[in-house]
């Protein structure tokens, strides 16, 4: 009896398996061997080179610039994230129309395409023409070149990808927070606790699986930043938003390196690994 349960759950599981083989670890061993390769995209041209590829990209300083950026992008939009995230829902939960209707336009933005974002959030940051550089003239100070001044640019994409993507947190943190039992507040008011005490020792403790699972998602998203950062400045000005996703796709696709972009692929993919281990290690030495 025991077998054939686990046989049928296993029909169940087997569609799932094979498309995710095929189009996630297929093309993970793929890009592995391509890494070990000199393979132009035009002529299609294929010769072993071992790694070489490797070798050029611990020597590449566009390389190591792009993924400090990337870094950077993660550690300084995965708290605003989270946190806004957490805080929309602590605000937004509950019943009532009024709520409904923000957590649908809080959560709006989300099923967007980058371009259609990007587009907003573009005209939003023209100086000359935007809301934000009309905005400011009004109050009497001078426009900020968003996109264009070194200082403000990663701030921009930090900006737009917050208004895109914050209703997703919201929605998983709203989920952890109707799993909470309701009696726990109830006895805590009667014990004339705060709120910032049901907070910390109610809401904290009862989210800590949800808050674990969204920092995870987030980092894994924000290290695969690429969409907003090549349409609003294609890693200007000067290099200094451009992600190491982006030089991979500039790479492969512009400059027909395919070996070299499996090859930084490959290394990213190492990267997210390491991350999201130290992660799970953090988590369950917590609890």
């Amino acid at each position: 009896m025991r077998s054939r349960i686990n046989l049928s759950v296993l029909y169940f599981v087997l569609p799932f398996m094979v498309v995710y083989f095929i189009f996630q670890i297929f093309p993970l061993f793929q890009a592995v061997v391509a890494s070990l390769y000199k393979w132009d995209l035009l002529t299609s041209s294929m010769s072993f080179i071992g790694i070489d590829n490797y070798l050029k990209m611990f020597k590449d300083p566009t390389f190591w610039s792009s993924l400090m950026n990337t870094i950077k992008f993660v550690v300084y939009s995965t708290p605003l994230l989270i946190g806004t995230g957490l805080l929309f829902a602590l605000l937004l939960n509950g019943t009532g129309s009024k709520k409904v209707l923000f957590r649908t336009a809080f959560f709006a933005p989300y099923i967007f395409s980058v371009a259609i974002v990007t587009l907003i959030w573009g005209f939003m940051f023209n100086a000359q023409k935007g809301l934000l550089g009309e905005f400011a003239r009004i109050i009497g100070i001078q426009p900020i070149n968003w996109l264009t001044d070194p200082s403000f640019a990663m701030p921009a994409i930090i900006i737009a990808t917050l208004w895109w993507t914050v209703g997703f947190n919201m929605v998983l943190f709203l989920a952890g927070l109707q799993d909470i039992d309701s009696a726990l507040y109830e006895s805590s008011s009667l014990e004339g606790a705060s709120w910032f005490q049901d907070f910390r020792y109610i809401t904290l403790p009862g989210l800590a699986r949800t808050l674990e699972l969204v920092t995870i998602l987030q980092v894994i998203m924000s290290f695969q930043i690429f969409g907003q950062v090549y349409i609003l400045t294609k890693g200007g000005p000067g290099g200094t938003t451009r992600v190491l996703i982006q030089y991979i796709y500039e790479t492969g696709f512009r400059d027909h390196q395919l070996g070299y972009a499996s090859a930084m692929a490959f290394a990213l993919f190492l990267v997210m690994g390491v991350v999201s281990f130290f992660q799970f290690k953090l988590s369950k030495e917590e609890s």
